[in-house]
């Protein structure tokens, strides 16, 4: 059986009993990285022998994965937070596992995509989550620009939710705000953590806003929301 196990975002309370039921039972533990997942671990006196899985090393490393699924083993697969294959490496070996005739079977648990949409003060009765935005500015203009051209042509209006590093943030939103204009959004950060931040303002007041930042520049992963008007 492979088990997905969500993370803590922040906070290190924030994990279920039954996760951590999960963890203490699994023969092996899937992770991104051992250092994220080792510091959990140790905080509930946790050990288990860890194997990496990342975006560099997936398609290398699944089938050994699955040769130890079908030998019987049971495995969990954790993010460094969150909710494993949201944004993070994963599907394949899900994938793989299906096709194979594997168990699964996917925990519920922590996500920074509904505490921010949630707290953000937007609509939160329909929303698009559309993971972290292409590389490419051409990309990425297209893509706001479909959103744009959805929202002029469609009767129903969603909150889109993005995720956005920090040091892409600037230049992402001068793309908003070249497609959508001076609109508002909301950016939220260091969720469950002491100094957990969700504020909305204009694209104009956020961008003034970062040339001078009171703590060095943003930092962490980001959540963005928006609803174009």
């Amino acid at each position: 059986m492979l088990y997905i196990i969500p993370t803590p975002i922040g906070n290190l309370k924030d994990i279920t009993l039954r996760a951590l039921e999960v963890l203490r039972f699994v023969d092996t533990i899937i992770c991104e990285d051992t250092r994220r997942t080792g510091l959990l671990l140790s905080h509930y006196q946790i050990k288990k022998p860890l194997i990496v899985l990342n975006d560099y090393n997936e398609a290398r490393i699944f089938p050994e994965i699955v040769d130890r699924l079908k030998s019987g083993e049971n495995l969990a697969l954790v993010s460094d937070a969150g909710t494993p294959l949201v944004s993070d490496p994963g599907y394949k070996l899900i994938r793989e596992c299906s096709q194979q005739g594997i168990a699964v079977d996917s925990l519920p648990g922590p996500s920074s995509i509904l505490p921010a949409l949630t707290l953000s003060g937007l609509p939160p009765d329909k929303f698009m989550f559309l993971g972290y935005p292409p590389e490419k500015e051409s990309h990425r203009l297209k893509l706001f620009q479909n959103v744009h051209d959805r929202e002029q042509n469609d009767y129903m209006k969603v909150t889109y939710i993005l995720f956005v590093s920090p040091h892409k943030l600037v230049k992402i939103l001068q793309d908003m705000q070249e497609v959508f204009g001076d609109m508002e959004i909301v950016l939220a950060k260091e969720l469950t953590k002491i100094h957990q931040s969700v504020k909305g303002q204009k694209i104009s007041e956020w961008l003034e806003e970062l040339k001078n930042p009171p703590d060095g520049g943003p930092k962490g992963e980001y959540v963005l929301l928006f609803r174009p008007l």
